[in-house]
């Protein structure tokens, strides 16, 4: 698989003659001397399945032989004893299917050499300062070989154009890395689901994921858990997972499994007691009606811009209906005064992160769906706490449902189906049926 992706990026290089340096950077520290565990960067992942910190690929087009060059550690018994087993340069040609193999303290010497006769370089600024600055000292070394008639790069490039519009389409390799993120997040939604109840801790919801995702062969999860009960649903991006789940209240999961490396992103919610109460279950039946008409537009020829539009006007019509909202659907649209219960757009790309990478539009257009294209749908209805201008017995609800859907030539696959939907599977789930 990332041979594939190396010959096919190497061939868009070559088009416009361009040098690529993708870099993957060390353990982020945590606090003290202690790391987080190392993830590698999306796009070195990509092009190598490498999964040692503190290395750099080199792609290199115009060059007769040796145009995939990695710049690695080197084997160190000392150190390893410490901090785990190294790949080394003599083993990693052929491991990695890559030409050639360098210490990763030559990178910035050798770079000037390797890169003459490419007339610019594919790199990805603004990640880290010091990468940065070592960059702008190659180029000023590059000039002065090229100010003695050599030929050398004289500007880079982000990767947007090139790399990142491969990594949205998904090849059947990736796919079933995709399906299979998305079989264990099924997994661990079900068991959250059935787990939950009065007088719990979102905490111990957030372990069984984390424990699931990880017991099933996953790399972890594709981002931080969202374990929201009750009010905290409201907050879209509630991480702190600390709070007892209450009798009557809903609990929001929004959490994906990662399978070597690939994300998936699901999101559901249900009941922390089992039933759902009359205006919960409304408003829930509103945004699954909404995530349908979503999901129906995910085909080729479609665009994220309609998944919206139409989950927007479904949601309209549900708090029109209910009464949350008042005066006529076109003034709502117009003025966009759902906005206050529905804040953010419909979904978004998916593949090795959990926002994958990809232009959404092409020259001020949305951008069509195309065979090979993974989107999230992902509507929800958030009714603040402290919303007065509503009846009381609407406050503190927040509603998402999720599902990853990938675009296929006849239409769709939804990823995730497997996790229910239907209030009446759900509630049967949560009674342990």
């Amino acid at each position: 698989m990332h041979t594939a992706h190396r010959k096919a990026f190497l061939a868009r290089l070559a088009e416009t003659n361009s040098a690529a340096i993708i870099p993957t950077g060390d353990a982020p520290r945590r606090n003290g001397d202690s790391e987080y565990r190392y993830r590698p960067e999306s796009d070195f992942v990509y092009l190598t399945g490498f999964r040692e910190p503190n290395a750099t690929l080199v792609l290199l087009p115009n060059r007769a032989e040796g145009k995939a060059v990695l710049f690695l550690q080197e084997k160190d018994p000392e150190r390893e004893v410490w901090t785990g087993r190294r790949l080394g340069l003599n083993a990693a040609p052929e491991t990695l299917g890559i030409d050639e193999a360098r210490p990763i303290a030559a990178l910035w010497d050798d770079l000037p050499a390797l890169l003459e006769g490419h007339d610019r370089v594919v790199y990805q600024s603004g990640i880290d300062e010091v990468r940065d600055r070592e960059m702008l000292h190659v180029f000023e070394v590059a000039r002065g070989r090229k100010r003695r008639g050599g030929t050398a790069p004289s500007e880079w490039t982000d990767p947007d154009a090139t790399l990142h519009e491969l990594r949205l389409f998904k090849s059947d390799a990736e796919l079933e890395c995709m399906r299979k993120a998305a079989a264990v997040s099924v997994e661990a939604h079900i068991a959250a689901m059935r787990e939950a109840a009065p007088g719990k801790n979102e905490g111990e919801l957030d372990a069984l994921l984390e424990y699931t995702f990880r017991r099933r062969g996953g790399t972890g999860a594709s981002y931080s858990n969202i374990v929201a009960g009750g009010a905290n649903a409201c907050i879209l991006h509630y991480v702190q997972n600390d709070a007892p789940l209450v009798d009557g209240e809903l609990v929001l999961i929004d959490a994906g499994a990662e399978w070597n490396y690939y994300a998936s992103d699901v999101t559901r919610t249900f009941p922390v007691n089992g039933r759902y109460s009359r205006e919960q279950r409304a408003l829930y039946e509103v945004v699954l009606a909404a995530q349908r008409a979503g999901i129906e537009l995910v085909r080729p020829g479609g665009n994220a811009n309609a998944v919206h539009d139409a989950a927007v006007d479904v949601l309209v019509d549900g708090l029109l209906d209910l009464g949350l909202l008042t005066g006529s659907k076109a003034e709502v649209l117009e003025q966009e005064t759902y906005s206050r219960f529905y804040m953010h757009k419909t979904g978004h790309w998916l593949g090795l992160d959990v926002h994958d990478c990809g232009a959404y539009f092409i020259d001020g257009e949305p951008r069509a769906f195309e065979p090979g294209m993974v989107q999230t749908v992902e509507p929800g209805l958030y009714v603040a706490p402290d919303d007065t201008t509503v009846d009381e017995r609407w406050r503190g609800i927040g509603i998402r449902i999720e599902d990853d859907v990938l675009v296929t030539k006849d239409g769709r696959e939804v990823l995730t189906s497997d996790v229910p939907t239907e209030v009446d599977e759900i509630e049967a789930i949560c009674a342990g049926r």
